[in-house]
This record gives C-alpha cells, structure tokens and sequence, in this order.
C-alpha cells in the first residue's frame, strides 16, 4: 500500500482504480446475462445494477479522498466500507448466476 512518511497508508488509491475495473466487468456480465437469457434474469440484472451503482458510488468517495486534505480520512472510510459491500454483492450474484447455470 501507499504511505506517507507518517506510515499512514492511503487504500484510497487502490480501491479507485480496483473498483473502476469491478465497475467495468459488470457491465461485461450484464451484457453475457442479457445474450445468455436466464432464467432469473430479473434477479440478476438488480443485483448487478445495485452492483454498478456501488462501485461507482466507491469510485466517486475514492476520487473525493485522494482530492480532499480537510476530509480525506472521512470519505477513504465512506469509499472501504462500500467497496467492500460492493465485493459482497458481486459474490451473492456470482452464486446466483452458478446456482442458475448449473
């Protein structure tokens, strides 16, 4: 991770560009989904939307604390916690979509 001289590490620099890329491969599965026609089509197309919308959501707190001096702190800890609830939701839609191929 990046550090400062204080030690201090900035995750903020690695979950910009981490989610931007999450954000990119949903967009790749909600095009496979909609060729594929699955049966829970409609389950996964909200669960990969709720999936985009977070992930941009990170980006966007991410962004605003690699910007910020005041608040940088504050919008690193916004960006990890829905970072995280984003990487949650894309493995409920991983198991969603193995449990409706197989």
């Amino acid at each position: 991770m990046s550090e400062n001289g204080n030690g201090k590490k900035y995750i903020s620099h690695h979950i910009l560009p981490t989610a931007a890329n999450l954000l990119g491969l949903c967009f790749v599965i909600l095009s496979v989904i909609k060729v594929m026609k699955l049966g829970a089509q409609t389950i996964i197309d909200e669960l990969v939307a709720i999936t985009i919308v977070i992930f941009l959501v990170a980006s966007i707190f991410s962004y605003a604390s690699i910007r910020s001096r005041a608040r940088e702190e504050f919008y690193e800890r916004i960006a990890d916690i829905v970072f995280l609830s984003g990487l949650g939701l894309m493995t409920l839609m991983a198991i969603v979509i193995v449990f409706e191929i197989i």
